[in-house]
């Protein structure tokens, strides 16, 4: 492994040090870029099966946009605890490559169904679920490269960065592809996302960086599992993945969107893409502030972000204003942040670099499990109750889950380890 700079934190871009690392402004750019084009093909998926199953008839539009969570994590539980290890063992800059590639020809066969005037449903799904492995195996890559690219006293700063990267992603993304769906359709967003993911190949192929694989034991079904061993022996990194999971799990909204936008306020698809927005507008604002203070007391802050978040989701399901919406779908963004970064970086310190790739396999089907889970969850509990009920139900089961856990926690609750800036 090697660092092209080990750049001081000090003056008045302190919170931008990681950047001068110029491994990590190269994927960091390209992520930028290429997360932007994820989150405007997000839009165009479930805007678009929401409308293929209300011109269909022959499944609820509710039923049809649970099923995408389904698609998304049955894949991703299936191929984790291998991706992991495959980015322990493999170059993970080449993996950052080849996931890339693949995600790009999912796109491209996402605009096919685009211009077709009754786009069958299992093809959209099989593209959701192929992606979803794709970004199985970059996902673990592209965290565990991280601490490879920036020394260990900046890494709080390049995970806020990172994330900062994903929520400006995730305002911009989902804002320009509303505006597209509603004024030319869905097939210019797949190819805008198809041609983004050009952006982390050109990155990945400038940068200098190279992770040494560990090869210290046999490629093997134990070997996946290690990571899954190791998380459940550290109780700190153990409570954070089941917080996250369960919090996720029962405040997953996102698919439910396009009802809330059609059916409940009354507006349509450029309104969705503010609506699918806000989050980031309040994790943008959230992640950056947190670039420049020192967290203290991390266990405390950590459980009230999460329960602000299940309030704010409660508050989604009971609106009927849009700007209340908008309110609350971005306050469920900045506390998401808020946690986010506290757990990633007790996680990132707390694993030695040769199990990195696998302890972030398993943190990813907690992280994308819960709401992908949950937004299948979500979606038959709304087919019964409605919408609104089903997501102001999870909140309130969220807030529960987190006195829950902070009474019975007693480690989360009392943490207070170096104070990250």
């Amino acid at each position: 492994m090697s660092m092209t700079s080990s750049p001081s934190s000090t003056g008045r871009f302190a919170g931008l040090t990681a950047l001068r690392y110029r491994d990590f402004r190269l994927l960091w750019i390209g992520e930028l870029v290429s997360i932007t084009g994820t989150q405007m093909r997000n839009v165009a998926i479930v805007w678009q099966i929401y409308q293929v199953a209300l011109a269909d008839g022959s499944v609820k539009p509710e039923i049809a946009l649970g099923l995408i969570g389904l698609a998304r994590v049955i894949p991703l539980v299936l191929t984790a605890f291998f991706s992991g290890l495959v980015a322990d063992r493999v170059e993970r800059r080449k993996i950052i490559m080849l996931t890339s590639w693949a995600a790009l020809g999912c796109s491209v066969v996402l605009a096919v169904t685009g211009g077709m005037e009754r786009p069958p449903l299992p093809l959209i799904y099989a593209m959701v679920a192929i992606a979803s492995v794709a970004g199985a195996f970059e996902l673990p890559a592209r965290q565990a490269i991280t601490p490879n690219l920036v020394a260990p006293q900046h890494l709080p700063n390049a995970l806020s960065l990172n994330i900062i990267a994903w929520q400006i992603a995730t305002v911009v993304g989902p804002a320009l592809a509303g505006i597209l769906i509603a004024t030319i359709g869905v097939t210019l967003v797949y190819w805008i996302d198809a041609a983004t993911f050009l952006a982390v190949v050109a990155a990945a192929l400038m940068m200098r960086t190279r992770n040494i694989p560990a090869r210290t034991e046999p490629v093997s079904l134990q070997a996946a599992l290690a990571g899954l061993r190791f998380v459940f022996s550290n109780r700190m990194i153990a409570a954070t993945m089941l917080l996250d999971f369960f919090a996720t799990f029962f405040g997953a909204t996102s698919t439910m969107l396009p009802i809330f936008a059609d059916q409940v306020l009354g507006v349509g698809p450029a309104q969705l893409g503010w609506m699918f927005a806000a989050p980031s507008v309040g994790a943008v604002i959230a992640a950056m502030l947190l670039t420049g203070i020192r967290i203290r007391r991390q266990g405390i802050v950590l459980l009230t972000a999460v329960t602000m978040f299940g309030i704010c989701v409660a508050l989604v399901g009971l609106s009927r204003s849009l700007p209340l919406t908008l309110l609350a779908l971005a306050g469920t963004g900045a506390a998401d942040t808020v946690s986010m970064v506290i757990r990633g970086t007790i996680r990132q310190l707390l694993t030695p670099d040769a199990l990195r790739g696998r302890m972030v396999a398993v943190n990813m089907i907690f992280f994308a499990g819960g709401p992908q889970l949950g937004e299948t969850n979500t979606g038959f509990i709304a087919s019964i109750f409605g919408a609104p009920a089903a997501v102001a139900l999870g909140g309130t089961l969220c807030v529960l889950f987190v006195i829950g856990t902070a009474l019975k926690v007693r480690e989360l609750r009392q943490y207070d380890g170096p104070h990250m800036v």
